[in-house]
């Protein structure tokens, strides 16, 4: 198997279940792990995605009950929120077309091109909920990036799903008609020495078609 640096942060990469409290992430690199999120791929470019970053140990204390308890919350040096976007991604909101418009395209093929998206999602952009299942999908490509690049630089994460999510957006004070909780990512340094990665083998997950 090819190895190199990115390999070795996948390796590096696990759910830090609990991180060190006196060790804190400086500017430069959780802007580093931000950005990774930042410039991640999305469906017709339309970015349809938000970062809250929280390092204000009160408001961790106020969301960790809401969260399943779990310590990550309030251990952790940065805790970033992950909102996905509802009104963004409506063609009503004007937001599509001004993402599209950064491609240079004629009036014409501008027109065009926002009727095929107007479309194409026509039953997925049909209601809030289903805006939500389809923008929360995307949400985890970038959080994907943003637990790789951290790990690249050897600092630790762990994916949370584990949490009430209309007790949170509330204590966000989000409008969630613009945007609602997908997903917690905390950052920091571990504590305990990494477990043993366990995944399935390669052949037990990967079929090659002829």
């Amino acid at each position: 198997m090819l190895e190199n640096d990115f390999t070795k942060a996948m390796a590096f990469r696990h759910a830090c279940k609990i991180f060190d409290e006196n060790k804190k992430i400086n500017d430069e690199e959780i802007r580093y792990i931000l950005d990774a999120g930042r410039k991640s791929p999305s469906s017709f470019g339309m970015e349809p995605w938000k970062f809250l970053v929280i390092t204000d140990q009160k408001l961790k204390e106020k969301l960790r009950p809401f969260c399943w308890n779990q310590v990550q919350i309030t251990s952790c040096s940065h805790l970033v929120v992950i909102l996905a976007a509802i009104e963004n991604v409506k063609p009503s909101s004007n937001i599509p077309k001004k993402r599209f418009a950064r491609r240079s395209l004629s009036k014409e093929r501008l027109e065009n091109y926002l009727n095929l998206y107007a479309d194409h999602l026509k039953d997925t952009l049909s209601s809030d909920e289903k805006i939500y299942c389809w923008t929360a999908r995307q949400t985890y490509i970038a959080a994907a990036n943003m637990m790789n690049a951290a790990a690249f630089i050897e600092i630790d994460s762990c994916p949370i799903e584990g949490f009430e999510k209309e007790k949170v957006e509330e204590i966000l004070n989000l409008d969630t008609s613009k945007w609602q909780l997908s997903l917690i990512l905390p950052f920091g340094y571990r504590v305990n020495p990494q477990p043993k990665q366990l995944r399935l083998d390669f052949d037990d997950v990967v079929t090659f078609l002829k």
